[in-house]
């Protein structure tokens, strides 16, 4: 039910973490992968794995807040391999985290065109082309933050960014269902990935309202992340025809943590 042959995917945020990881279960299962992001070396990376071991992948570097790379993008994926069948919107940030009266302008329009815009334009130019070929699947990354948590301190911009993408999926599961194309939402709880990295916390402890957890806030695994790899095998399942009946949903992969919050 997971067999891909044939089929080309577009995977955005594709250098690292749970975009790479997603890269390379598709790849496995038969696709032919189109990796993007900025950075041409980490999406080369993540093509010379899929190729190593034995599948198709093209590197494309660009910003998925760029229109004009963004259209660049599907239309080389259509030069390259004639058609397009999925798409996973992966790249994001997290942005600036800090109280409102302190987070700048400049830092919330940065995490609402990076999170918000960049899931527009990369749906906005694909869908053309799923529905040219008759249809296909859509799979965003959201989060457990702005979905069904709000205890993350600072992170309104994020929040309202996750938010929106879920609400995307959800009006377009019907706007896009007469054309055979399936949209939905991955939300993930605490997953080992570089995104943290790139997360800048400024005084959003004054933000922060004490909550107690269980022991273990991660129910399912003592507290310990999941990894990239077990989000990347829900994308291969809403992708794959085991899933064909399914559009519009949530699906919160947390091992249980944002129950807890």
């Amino acid at each position: 039910m997971t067999d891909l042959n044939g089929k080309v995917a577009l995977v955005t945020g594709a250098g690292s973490g749970i975009g790479k990881a997603a890269a390379l279960a598709l790849g496995r299962a038969g696709a032919a992968v189109v990796v993007m992001s900025r950075t041409a070396e980490e999406i080369e990376a993540t093509a010379r794995e899929i190729e190593t071991a034995g599948g198709k992948a093209l590197a494309v570097p660009a910003d998925t807040t760029d229109d004009a790379a963004m259209k660049q993008l599907i239309a080389k994926t259509v030069e390259t391999y004639g058609r397009l069948d999925i798409v996973v919107a992966n790249a994001g940030i997290n942005g600036v985290w800090a109280p409102i009266d302190e987070l700048e302008p400049d830092e919330w329009d940065k995490t609402i065109t990076v999170n918000l815009r960049g899931t527009y334009l990369t749906i906005h130019h694909a869908v053309p082309v799923l529905k040219h070929g008759g249809g296909g699947a859509i799979v965003v990354i959201s989060s457990i933050n702005g979905t069904r948590t709000f205890t993350s301190p600072g992170g309104t911009a994020y929040s309202a960014t996750k938010a929106g993408q879920l609400a995307m999926v959800q009006q377009l599961s019907l706007e896009l269902g007469q054309h055979k194309i399936r949209i939905n939402a991955i939300c993930p709880g605490a997953i080992e990935s570089e995104i943290n990295d790139n997360t800048e916390h400024r005084d959003s402890e004054k933000a922060a309202v004490p909550v107690e957890f269980p022991e273990g806030d991660i129910p399912l695994t003592g507290g310990k992340k999941g990894k990239a790899e077990d989000v990347a095998d829900l994308v291969l399942f809403l992708v794959s025809d085991a899933s064909r009946h399914i559009t519009g949903s949530p699906v919160w992969i947390d091992g249980g943590q944002s129950l807890l919050r």
